[in-house]
C-alpha cells in the first residue's frame, strides 16, 4: 500500500518504550500543521529496507494538545508492519499521514450521563487520548475505564492512568473516574480476574463499578479486537444499547480497524 508524498509527512522518533516483550509504545515530532481529535487514528508508514513502505493504522495514545504524536503498538509475529516497526530506534523516520479519522470520539453521543471505556490490549490507546482531553471530563459524570491484559506486566501505561489527577487542567475533575484493570491469564491484586463478556455476564462489572448500565444514562466505547467488539456488543445490544449511527443516535461506539 503506497500514499503519495503531498498526503504524509516525516517525523523523526524521539522515545520508545518497552513495556512487555510483545508490547512497546513510540513518541514521535509532530507536524505543526497536524490535527486530530480524541479518540481518532492515523495510518503510519515506514520504509523496510527493500525501500518499499508499509502502511498501518493507529490510534493516538496523545492528547490533541500535546507537541508530540505517541502511539501504542503490539509484536505480531512474522508482521510485516510490527516487525519494521519494533526495530526502530529514537532518531529514525517515521511516516505520519496528514488526515486523522476515525469514530471512535465523543460527537458520536448526542448526550449521556455515564461513559464506559472498554479496552483490551493496544484497544486501550484511543481512550488514553480522551481522557487526556478536558472534553471528556465536562461532558460526563461519572467515567469508568475498563482495561483487559492478558498478564499484570501487559497493563501497560499504569502511571499515565494513574496520573491523570496530576495534569493540571483535570486535577479537579478525575473524581469522576474509576478505573478497572483486567488480568485473564493470572491472578493479580486489584484486578478483576476474567474477561469483559463474563463479567458482563455475571454483573461483576457494574458492581466493581458502582454503575449501571443502561440505554438511558450509559455511553459506551469499545476498542479491542474484532471478536471481543463483537461479543460485547451483542451483550450491550440485548440491554438496549444500540451502535450510534449518523442516521440514528445510540449508546455504543466501536473502532475497527484490524
Amino acid at each position: 500500500m503506497t500514499a503519495s508524498e503531498d498526503k504524509f509527512t516525516r517525523q523523526t522518533l524521539t522515545e520508545v518504550r518497552v513495556w512487555s516483550l510483545s508490547l512497546f509504545s513510540l513518541r514521535c515530532t509532530r507536524d505543526a500543521g497536524f490535527r486530530f481529535r480524541a479518540g481518532q487514528f492515523v495510518r503510519l508508514g515506514v520504509r523496510k529496507t527493500s525501500g518499499d513502505i508499509v502502511w498501518r493504522a493507529y490510534s493516538l495514545v496523545s492528547a490533541p494538545h500535546d507537541e508530540f504524536l505517541e502511539f501504542f503498538s503490539i509484536v505480531v509475529p512474522g508482521g510485516e508492519f510490527t516487525s519494521e516497526l519494533s526495530r526502530l530506534q529514537v532518531g529514525d523516520e517515521l511516516l505520519v499521514e496528514k488526515m486523522a479519522t476515525g469514530f471512535l470520539t465523543l460527537d458520536r453521543f448526542v448526550d449521556g450521563r455515564d461513559l464506559w471505556l472498554l479496552g483490551s490490549g493496544t484497544g486501550v490507546a484511543p481512550f488514553l487520548s480522551i481522557l487526556q482531553d478536558f472534553e471528556v471530563w465536562q461532558r460526563f459524570e461519572r467515567i469508568v475505564l475498563v482495561y483487559s491484559a492478558r498478564s499484570l506486566a501487559e497493563l501497560a501505561y499504569q502511571p499515565l492512568i494513574h496520573g491523570l489527577g496530576g495534569q493540571e487542567h483535570l486535577a479537579e475533575f478525575t473524581h469522576k473516574l474509576t478505573y478497572l484493570p483486567l488480568v485473564t491469564r493470572e491472578q493479580a491484586p486489584g484486578c478483576l480476574g476474567a474477561r469483559i463478556t463474563t463479567l458482563l455476564d455475571n454483573g461483576e462489572l457494574e458492581r466493581a463499578a458502582g454503575l449501571e448500565l443502561s440505554p438511558e444514562h450509559s455511553r459506551v466505547m469499545i476498542c479491542g479486537n474484532p471478536q471481543m467488539i463483537t461479543d460485547i456488543r451483542q451483550r450491550l445490544k440485548a440491554r438496549g444499547l444500540n451502535l450510534s449511527l449518523t442516521r440514528r443516535p445510540g449508546q455504543v461506539a466501536v473502532e475497527n480497524y484490524w
